[in-house]
């Protein structure tokens, strides 16, 4: 548990990586906090091929992910938690890229936050309803970018990495 000065201290310079995991699909995006402004600091979208070996492809990923925690020095990565209730398949798949970028945070001593979807929603647009239009839109705004994110996945990290920086500043604020 962090005391309320290490609260107020990483209230005014943050790093979060989020990371959407998935086998075929992986994004990260990394966001600094800077007072009371978000930062875009780079981004990833990790792509594998199914025709691949899984063992490589998840060594890939493995590579990918450590390289761009170790570029951007977090210090906490969000994650997004994995709710699937009717596709075992899919769950399989995406737990073992989950997995795997589990082993880099903890090899690399990083805090892990997990959040789900309606979390993320909620946090960005205010409802847990919100479509994806929306965060994609809440994500460009909020980041001052001048264009959208490569892909679904890298925005989605960047959504998950922006929800942990705004439950952090609560959780700050009312520690206060």
């Amino acid at each position: 548990m962090l005391t309320k000065q290490a609260y107020v201290k990483t209230l005014k310079d943050l790093t979060v990586i989020g990371l959407d995991p998935g086998l075929a699909n992986l994004g990260l995006g990394a966001v600094k906090q800077k007072h009371r402004d978000f930062l875009y600091l780079g981004s990833e979208y990790i792509t594998t091929n199914s025709r691949t070996p899984q063992g490589e492809r998840l060594a890939h990923i493995y590579s990918v992910t450590r390289a761009f925690c170790e570029q951007h020095k977090p210090d906490v990565i969000a994650i997004e938690g994995q709710y699937f209730h009717r596709q075992r398949e899919v769950a399989f798949k995406v737990g073992q890229a989950f997995g795997v970028c589990l082993l880099v945070a903890e090899q690399l001593e990083i805090p892990v936050f997990d959040y789900g979807p309606t979390q993320v929603k909620q946090a960005l647009v205010g409802t847990g309803r919100a479509s994806k239009d929306q965060v994609i839109y809440m994500v460009k705004a909020l980041l001052n970018m001048r264009q959208q994110p490569d892909s679904n996945h890298v925005a989605d990290a960047l959504a998950l990495a922006l929800t942990h920086l705004n439950h952090h500043k609560i959780q700050t604020l009312s520690a206060r």
